[in-house]
């Protein structure tokens, strides 16, 4: 069963900085663009940024350039660096790929930023 796994997430001070880790079993992470997203308390998922398959990057105006998004083949795992962390930074981080047709989705880990 396919399978993606978030970790890292923490509870940290404003300014802070944190690594999640997305990583995938029985798909070849290589082989597709893999997304971060968040959702805050009480409001709708939103997308953070995006690796491609060669590597390309893209980010939300709101984490621009505070986050940094890149890939792991070896590892199959996606790394996002966050930096100067803020309290409106606060959610669950996801994330999300496609392999064969399907989207797969991770359960997600809790980003704390205290002010």
């Amino acid at each position: 069963q396919v399978q993606l796994v978030e970790s890292g997430g923490d509870l940290v001070q404003a300014g802070g900085s944190l690594r999640l880790s997305c990583t995938a079993s029985r798909i070849r992470f290589s082989a597709n663009a893999v997304a971060w997203h968040r959702q805050a308390p009480g409001s709708q998922r939103e997308w953070v940024a995006t690796v491609t398959s060669g590597g390309a990057t893209n980010y939300a105006g709101s984490v621009n350039p505070r986050f940094h998004i890149w890939r792991d083949n070896e590892r199959n795992t996606v790394y996002l660096q966050m930096t100067n962390l803020q309290p409106q930074d606060t959610a669950v981080y996801f994330c999300n790929t496609h392999w064969r047709g399907q989207e797969y989705w991770g359960q997600g880990t809790q980003v704390t930023v205290s002010s």
